[in-house]
């Protein structure tokens, strides 16, 4: 009877010993939130998919996108004639996010559209189709089975913070403790941020922490809390000078210039040469950024060819750029205040694609200016034919575009934003960082974390000492018993014979 009562106690001591061993020490559940962004743009929306440990650093989620998904067809604002179509061009990628989150987290996901520039000129052009297309789009959103938290146009000054927020972070500026650490070649010490250089189709924006604090221009300076530091940044966004609407603009003011009476052939030197584009001159004035150029033609359509020069095309477009009146200390461009530039800077969005395309973002370390006019004119003087059947898997229309697209950038950064020779290689031209795509998304969900309350950590089902208690008790017991059977089977003769 002793035996099997001190058999259960041994066998009872070892399971307790096991069993609180495997309960304190099993690995702590993740609470991982999540979050989608849909960016609108101009051309084409993406919706990204971010997720975030629910306890912060700093107040601030450690965030990470884990999917993105192309939608299908134009941008929202290429709905404005059939606005009804807006919302269920969305569903593809909204399917695709229903199956990277978890499905039981469907609920409290929260998803949010920014509409940006195509839909700011939309607004302008006609405030009530952007209002139809908006609503088509929150009717979709709301079907879904996450928490819809708007869709509304941002206005420019967020999409250029937004993305200021995103590559210092991704480049681990804001030393966050968790996140990306690693930075890209040599761009920035960890004491400072990096300038932002965001280029869409219709808008492109400049944002930086400047050294000049005589806020000359308050409406263009900001305020941020991230990580425990307060962050006071310029950022400025001209709208119609994107990629697709500043050669509107140009188009719109070779036209003015062309001689009388006007012919309805246009020699563009922005255009390869061989190169032929149609343009129907109803529709190229009702765009805003045009429409303060518009004239009587006594001809319906555009008849455009390509002439393949680069420094004429530079001449061009840099009568874009009105230096003229400056009200300000120093100015951009059109009157606008800009500080003197500081810092490196990272160049995201059509700046990068742009540039990646002509082969300009390889090398190690940013090229030197001369060498980036140079590929860009030795590109610009390729012929027509040769350019199309050499990229023949690109779409003619993005293809025809890149001459004048390189040689607006060189315009942009050097006239608009007066780089030069000296500070050129500051610029960095960025695509993804570690996982995730530069642009304004991210620092959007980045900021929204600071209005989510931080959660409790989970933790153990014991405290420290309860856990360090119970295994004493438990080894003691356990200890105790094997003493008294070693006890009850080697006792002295004389305890033998006593107990007998």
């Amino acid at each position: 009877t002793i035996l099997l009562i001190l058999g259960f106690l041994s066998a009872l001591a070892v399971i307790a010993l096991i069993t609180v061993a495997v309960t304190q020490n099993k690995p702590l559940p993740k609470n991982i939130k999540y979050g989608i962004v849909l960016d609108a743009g101009s051309s084409h929306t993406n919706l990204y998919v971010y997720e975030w440990p629910a306890e912060k650093e700093n107040d601030t989620g450690v965030v990470k996108q884990v999917e993105v998904c192309k939608v299908e067809g134009p941008g929202i604002s290429g709905y404005s004639h059939a606005t009804e179509e807006a919302g269920p061009s969305l569903v593809q990628c909204l399917q695709q996010a229903k199956e990277v989150i978890p499905s039981a987290q469907h609920k409290e996901t929260p998803v949010y559209l920014g509409a940006t520039a195509g839909m700011r000129l939309l607004r302008l052009q006609n405030k009530s189709a952007a209002d139809k297309v908006l609503s088509s789009v929150e009717n979709t959103l709301r079907l879904a089975p996450f928490s819809f938290q708007g869709a509304r146009i941002i206005t420019g000054q967020e999409e250029g913070a937004y993305g200021w927020i995103t590559i210092n972070y991704l480049l681990g500026n804001f030393k966050q403790v968790s996140g990306w650490k690693k930075l890209l070649h040599s761009l920035t010490s960890l004491s400072e941020t990096s300038g932002a250089l965001d280029l869409g189709g219709a808008s492109t924006q400049i944002t930086f922490v400047s050294k000049d604090l005589s806020w000359e221009s308050p409406e263009n300076h900001l305020y941020f809390r991230l990580y425990g530091k307060d962050y006071q940044v310029y950022t400025h966004s001209f709208l119609c000078y994107g990629k697709d609407q500043a050669l509107q603009q140009k188009l719109a003011r070779d036209l003015q210039a062309s001689t009388s009476p006007p012919s309805s052939s246009l020699l563009d030197p922005c255009f390869h040469q061989g190169y032929q584009r149609t343009i129907n001159i109803s529709d190229f004035f009702k765009n805003p950024c045009t429409s303060d150029k518009k004239k009587e033609l006594p001809f319906s359509q555009l008849y455009i060819e390509g002439e393949g020069d680069y420094q004429k095309c530079r001449e061009n477009i840099q009568t874009l750029f009105n230096k003229t009146n400056c009200p300000y200390s120093s100015c951009s461009f059109n009157g606008i205040y800009l500080p003197p530039l500081h810092g490196d800077f990272g160049a995201f969005s059509a700046f990068y694609f742009v540039m990646n395309f002509l082969n300009l973002t390889s090398e190690p370390k940013p090229l030197a200016l001369n060498k980036v006019t140079s590929a860009i004119e030795s590109f610009c003087a390729r012929p027509w034919q040769e350019v199309k059947t050499a990229y023949h898997h690109i779409k003619e229309k993005y293809l025809s575009e890149y001459c004048f697209s390189g040689a607006y950038i060189l315009s942009l950064l050097e006239n608009g934003y007066e780089f030069t020779e000296n500070n050129w290689q500051m610029i960095h031209f960025l695509g993804k960082i570690g996982s995730s795509d530069a642009g304004w998304t991210l620092g959007y969900m980045l900021n929204l974390t600071n209005m989510i309350p931080a959660e409790e950590p989970a933790e153990p089902p014991l405290s420290h000492g309860s856990y360090v208690g119970l295994m004493v008790l438990c080894s003691l017991v356990l200890v105790s018993v094997l003493l008294f059977t070693w006890l009850l089977f080697h006792k002295p003769k004389c305890l033998q014979k006593g107990i007998v």
